[in-house]
């Protein structure tokens, strides 16, 4: 089993920055590609970052220039560092790892372990 652990949600004001943390633990394997999404109220669940099997990072068009999807190897860590923050950002937000490293990055169904959540909270 894997499990996924996420951290660094909270409320911030628009324009702000937060950065949320992914430990993973259990049968992790260094080849399982990570990825974030997430859920606002009433909404489906949204891609946000990954790697892709080549191993750079793919993001949604709503987070690009703002997000990045970045990992500690040696901590099996993945963090996601937001900066200027919009309402539109609120949700709760959800690492995951999927074994298939060659299948879609952005498709949530190729994901096989999902942390719990952590939620984001931006006021304007």
């Amino acid at each position: 089993q894997v499990q996924l652990v996420e951290s660094g949600g909270g409320s911030v004001q628009a324009g702000g920055s937060l950065r949320l943390s992914c430990a993973a633990s259990g049968r992790i394997r260094s080849s399982y590609a990570m990825g974030w999404f997430r859920q606002a109220p009433g909404k489906e669940r949204e891609f946000v970052a990954a790697f892709s099997w080549r191993g750079n990072a793919v993001y949604a068009n709503s987070v690009k220039g703002r997000f990045t999807i970045s990992r500690d190897n040696a901590k099996n860590t993945v963090y996601l560092q937001m900066e200027s923050l919009k309402s539109e950002d609120t949700a709760v937000y959800y690492c995951a790892a999927r074994s298939d490293y060659y299948s879609s990055a952005a498709d949530a169904n190729n994901y096989d372990y999902w942390g719990q959540g952590t939620q984001v909270t931006v006021s304007s």
